[in-house]
Parts: C-alpha cells; structure tokens; sequence
C-alpha cells in the first residue's frame, strides 16, 4: 500500500525532524525507551534477588497477571496429558510434547513432572482454581487460560480449545534454553487477549510466493505468538478454475492448497481470511486484453464501476473464495483506487465526486456478494479521503484503516467508521517494502501506536501488513516487525517496545546470549544511518543505484558521511549473529538467522559501494598528473593495483554482490518457490557485469600504460565528470623526469 515516496523511514524522519528521528534511533539502540504502558513479563523471582541458578524468563505477548516468584527442576521425563481428550486438547498436548523434545538433555533420570490440560467447569478444574486462589473470569472465556505451575505438576486450564491451546504456548516459553539449567518458573498466570482479532495480511502478489510448507510453518509460529488470523493477499494469484488467465505459472496457489492450508491452520486455532483486491490493484489481469471491458482505464490498476464485467468477474472470484475458505471473513481490498474517475468513469466522477461513486461500488459489491454471508472486510482510504462518504456504507462491513509511518494521528483514520456504527481492524506495517532489511524502527513504533489507538477507540482487530513492492520480500526477514504486533494486539494498551526488544531474541531464536538482540539493534543503528544521510531514496534503491551516475554522485555526497558508520554497525550484527551461532547451543529459526545476516551483508554493501567508487575515482583522479612520473611510479602501480588486480575494488565490488545473490537465493528458496526470483537475480547479475566490466576496462588501460601509453580518459572508463576531492593517494614532490616510465 502507499508506494510512492521515499519509504517508511524517511517519511517517519521527515515528520519528526531529523535531529528528532536520530534522538529516537539512540534510546531504542540503548534500551533506554519506554514507550508503553504494559511492560512484558520479565520472571525472575520478582522482588527478591536472583538465586545463583535462577534463569530469567521474558513471555511474549506478555500475561496480563503472573506471579512466578519461585522455580523446580526439570526432570528429564516429562508427561502430558489431556484427560478430557478433546481432539483440540490432544492436539495442544502434543504440540507440547514436541517442544518438550527439543530441550538439552539433561535433568534427574528418576524424577517425574506432570502437566495437566483442563477445561474449566470441571470439579478438578474447581479445586484446582481455589488452591491458587484464581478466577476465570468472563472476559477470559473465548481465548484465555490459567496456569498453575508446582514443583511437580502444572496445569494448563481454558475454556476453550484456544485458550487451552495458547496456555500451552506461553509455557512452551518457559520452558530451560538451550544450555541453560533445566528449571521451571513456579507460580501462577492468567490471562486473556485485549482484542479479538489478530493476525497478518501477507502479500503474496509482488513477486515472492511462499512454498506450502514454509506457509504452514508460518502458521505454527503464528499460532505460538497468539495470532488467529492469516490474510494472504492476492492480485492475480489465486488460481480461478473459470478465470484461469492472470494467475502466473508456479504462482498461484491452488484449489487444492487451499484446502491443505485451511485445514492444517485449523488445528492451531488461525483463521484463514483471504484478502482478494476487489477494485483497485488489478493490473495483473487487466494488463491482459481480455479483462479490457471492465478496466477503467487502458491496461490499468482499476475495475470500472458500471460496466457488467466487474461485477460478474467480482461475483465469480468471490463465490469460489466462498467455497474455498470457510472463513467468516472475506477481504475485498478496494485501497488506492487511484485511476477512478481518469477513465470510463470521468463524467461520473465529475459529477457526483469521488467518494460518493468509490461508496457506490462498494455497496454494489457488498449487495451481490451478500448470499455467501460472509463479513467483507476492505482497506479504509475513504475514512482519511473522503470521511463524509463514510456514512453511506453497509454497517455491517469491516473498515480496515491502515497508515504504515506515523506514531500518532491514528483517530482520524479509525473515528469515521466508528463515529457511523461500522467494525474496525487497524492496519499498521512491517516497512519491509523497497528495503533491504525492514525498518524496525519505523515498524515498531507505528504497530504500537496504531494498535494502542485502535484498542482506545474500540477496534476489535488488528491486521500487521507485509508488503513486496520491490519483488524481493524476504518473509524470514519480517518476524521482529510481525511478532511485535502479535505481541501489541494481546496486550492492552501501548506496548513496551525496549521491553519486546529484550525479549525477541530469547523467545523466538531460544538464543541465551543476548547477541541477536543485539545484531538487530545494530541493524536499525545502521539503517538509521541511512536515514540520517536524507539522501530521500529508499535503501533499496541504494542499494542498486550506479554510484557514478549522476543521480548516483549526488546521492554519495550525502551518504559517504555516515559510510562507515552504518558500515560498522551491519558488520557488527554479522559478527554478533556468527557469536549467536557458534556458541554450541541450537539456535531456533536459523533460517531467519541467515535472513538477518543478508540483511546485514546488503547494508554493508551499500556503504562499501560508496565507500569504493568514491575511492576508485579519487585515486584515478589523482594518478592521472603524475601517470609520467618515475618518482612516483611504484605508488602509482600500487594504486592501480588497488583500483583493478586480485585486491582491486572492482573486483571487491564484483566478489560482495556475486556474495550476497548467492545468500539471497539460499533465502528466497529457503521459503518460495523459483517463480520470480530471476528477476531478482538478473539485478545481481547486472551489477556483477558492471563491476567486472569495469575491472576489465582498468586493467586494459593499465596494460597499455605498462607499455608506455597514456592511461585512458576518466570519461572512457565511466567515471564521474568531477572527480572526488581527498579520496585518492598523497604524491609527494617530483624527483625525476616527468616524460616516459
């Protein structure tokens, strides 16, 4: 959504004020924000000091009341049981089990642990409550649970299956990290979500497409985060047996998938809501002439209300959706919107304005789409565009307002639809889009915001976004931004960001040394750096971008102050990860680990690529007067070398991006299918030929100066006109002839 300007982090810069932004950037690299109201759980004997061998646990999202204030050890077997066995709670049981397997060997080979998975309203559940002196109350009923953890039995108590379910996640969290003692917490926790509705719409229609297993593996560590809700987002590719042309070969999920996906999510309580673009974002199919009846505008971005093509294509995609998923939610789309009124409906919109003639073909959807029963869901532009149009909506649809910048603002997005008696989810982002690492600290700070403002203002959902409008998403590379908003929609109110930030690394990677967290600040240090720079590109763009072009040398000049900065703190989070990594314990999610570490390597590369180019063009431009001076030959050789040789920076240049395409494929393939990544990889390889060529084109000249030519012309070689100043090598005075070497 929103693709047009200078990306997430400059926007969010230019709205605080630089000074302001790189303020901001320094308290969340220290840990030194608090921005929230509800701070994680941080168990560590609460309120006395810390036993020798007391392990400190952080719980994400965290519970609304625990009181864990001693701990037991761990014996080596473990039993789970689900008395009542409901397949729901046979389920939870053995998902706990398989937890229970992954834990370091160890513990008493004669002691024995029992947990216990309960439904309330059970006499044991009863007697059990009474003991600890703890209520389930109503608020509790849909999705929350009780733990109860001894020195010898735990009991995991819900009313439902979900809050069964997600009792069990949160003591999968407690359970010992890898090499640390083998203890649980003992104590009590109860808790209970602050919005009902959870989840992450994920784009599946710019370029990536996800295997089926990585989807389901999504949907695992959805579900351990407490998110119920996955909205895949579709263009053109879901794949319509009567519609068969726009879904791409290899992507497009199909009939069959659908139904494999819809089940498995069952089992771990996500709900599946497809999100199928009703209106606006349809070049996909309307680029095909085909679809050219119904298209507002030439090949464009929009279906045209009036024409009888829409509704009948709309009306055919949504009755297989129906069909498909049994979800009670559909998503429509109908966001930016942008050709209406350009095209066929010009005098329309003329006449009656834009947002009436938007509401008209929204309601026309919402009215033939109404047999299948099923709540519409659709992005609430109108409400900032257009708030007088709101009014005329059906009441019974789902506004979805989003905004993936800002920190606060957020009521005037939600109150339109609020204020005229229509249902709410906000949508905050992951600003992941045209970057080459997602931006977390613009990410974190707007899920907080929105997702607290949506919960003051009554929104019962929150839906986290992941877009790929560059094509080259990495989904492993978004779990810091989306497993924050899971953890903000469960927790009421402003969500502790430092506290999350500590949290991160122990609970998803299991890592117990700190250093991923710490890899991760250092990469929004980095990422800060760029935004600081106020080059007004997005690092993706940078990162492309010939450094000697003449958009590229305007952009050096604002970047090659901070080069090696951000340098530094991306080869920082390379090396902390490598320290994660190497310290014998198993880290969880180690291909989200890899993801990390190419997003470092990516940030590097940018700052190398300025750094060198610049280098290379100083030292040419300081060569050339002295290329006939004998003196001065052995620093000249030196630094031709250095230009172009085994050591040159061309080739330096060629090394990292052959380096970094070979990683980014072993990601993308980690978790998509081929479908797309070659066009990806011919950026790579591109910028791989213009390194070597240039290579090529020095050493020539090189040679022919080894013969007693002149070197050749900077222009000849593709260097910039003005050459850098202070960038190339010292000469000292002549003291030889200046003709002939």
């Amino acid at each position: 959504m929103v693709r047009f300007d200078h990306g997430p982090a400059f926007r969010l810069a230019a709205g605080l004020g630089m000074r302001a932004f790189a303020a901001k950037i320094l308290a969340l690299g220290t840990i030194a924000l608090c921005l929230g109201f509800v701070t994680p759980l941080v168990v560590a004997a609460q309120n006395q000091p810390q036993a020798q061998n007391q392990v400190q646990f952080h719980l994400l999202p965290a519970p609304r009341e625990a009181n864990l204030d001693g701990q037991t050890d761990l014996p080596a077997k473990v039993i789970v049981e689900a008395p009542g066995r409901a397949p729901e709670d046979e389920f939870a049981a053995q998902d706990l089990e398989d937890a229970l397997k992954e834990l370091t060997p160890g513990g008493s080979a004669v002691g024995l642990y029992h947990v216990t998975l309960l439904r309330t309203g059970t006499p044991e559940t009863k007697a059990i409550l009474a003991r600890n002196k703890l209520t389930f109350d109503p608020a509790m009923e849909s999705e929350g649970y009780v733990l109860a953890i001894g020195s010898h039995q735990a009991y995991i108590v819900g009313e439902t299956g979900s809050g069964v379910f997600y009792g069990v996640q949160t003591f999968k969290q407690l359970l010992p990290l890898p090499g640390e003692p083998r203890v649980l917490p003992t104590g009590t926790i109860r808790d209970w979500p602050a919005m009902q509705y959870r989840g992450i719409d994920d784009d599946l229609s710019r370029g990536p497409f996800p295997t089926l297993d990585f989807q389901k593996h999504q949907i695992r560590i959805f579900a351990s985060y407490k998110i119920n809700i996955y909205s895949p987002y579709f263009e053109n590719s879901l794949a319509y047996p009567d519609q068969p042309l726009p879904a791409p070969p290899g992507g497009a999920l199909t009939p069959a998938e659908v139904a494999d996906l819809v089940a498995y999510a069952r089992q771990y309580h996500v709900t599946i809501v497809p999100d199928q673009e009703a209106f606006g974002h349809l070049h996909q199919v309307l680029k095909y002439d085909l679809y050219q009846d119904d298209a507002e505008t030439p090949h464009g971005q929009v279906l045209a209300p009036g024409q009888p093509g829409s509704i009948s294509l709309i009306k055919d995609w949504f009755t297989q959706i129906a069909q498909e998923f049994p979800s009670p939610f559909i998503h429509v789309g109908a966001d930016e919107t942008f050709d209406l009124g350009l095209g066929r409906t010009h005098d329309q919109v003329e006449q009656q304005g834009y947002g009436p003639v938007y509401v008209a073909f929204l309601k026309q959807i919402h009215d033939t789409l109404a047999p299948l029963q099923r709540r519409l869901l659709f992005w609430g532009d109108i409400g900032d565009e257009n708030p007088d149009a709101v009014s005329a909506l059906p009441k019974d649809m789902i506004a979805v307002p989003w905004d993936y910048w800002d920190t606060t603002g957020f009521d005037k997005l939600i109150e339109p639809f609020a204020k005229n008696g229509m249902q709410t989810w906000v949508s905050p982002g992951d600003a992941n889009w045209n970057e080459v690492y997602p931006v977390a600290m613009t990410a974190l700070w707007n899920i907080q915001g929105f997702i607290s403002a949506g919960q003051r203002l009554g929104s019962t959902g929150a839906l986290i976004t992941v877009w790929n409008d560059d094509g080259e998403g990495l989904f492993n590379m978004d779990w810091y931004g989306v497993l924050f908003g899971a953890v903000a929609a469960w927790q009421p109110g402003a969500s502790n960001i430092a506290n999350y930030q500590d949290a991160y690394g122990q609970d998803f990677h299991r890592d117990p040394t700190g250093d991923v967290n710490s890899a991760e600040k250092e990469l929004m240090a980095s990422q800060g750096d760029i935004v600081n720079a106020k080059t007004g590109l997005s690092s993706d763009a940078l990162f492309w971008l010939d450094p000697w072009s003449p958009q590229g040398q305007e952009i050096a000049a604002k970047l090659l102050p901070v080069a090696e900065d951000l340098r530094v703190h991306a080869e920082k989070a390379i090396v902390l990860l490598a320290q994660a990594q190497q310290q014998g314990a198993a880290l969880s999610e180690p291909d989200a680990i890899t993801a990390m570490d190419l997003g470092a390597r990516r940030l590097d590369l940018i700052g190398m690529k300025f750094e060198f180019a610049n280098e290379i063009a100083g030292s040419y431009a300081q060569i050339l007067p002295h290329q006939h001076d004998k003196a001065q030959q052995k620093t000249i050789e030196n630094q031709l070398d250095e230009i172009s040789s085994n050591v040159g920076r061309c080739q330096d240049l060629r090394d990292a991006f052959s380096a970094v395409k070979a990683e980014y494929s072993q990601v993308w393939l980690g978790e998509n299918r081929p479908y797309w990544l070659n066009n990806v990889t011919v950026r790579y390889d591109l910028a791989i030929d213009r390194w070597q060529q240039r290579a090529n084109a020095f050493a020539a000249g090189i040679r022919d100066w080894n013969n007693g030519k002149d070197l050749p012309v900077p222009a000849s070689l593709g260097l910039p006109a003005a050459a850098p100043e202070g960038s190339g090598p010292s000469f000292g005075p002549s003291s030889g002839p200046t003709s002939g070497h």
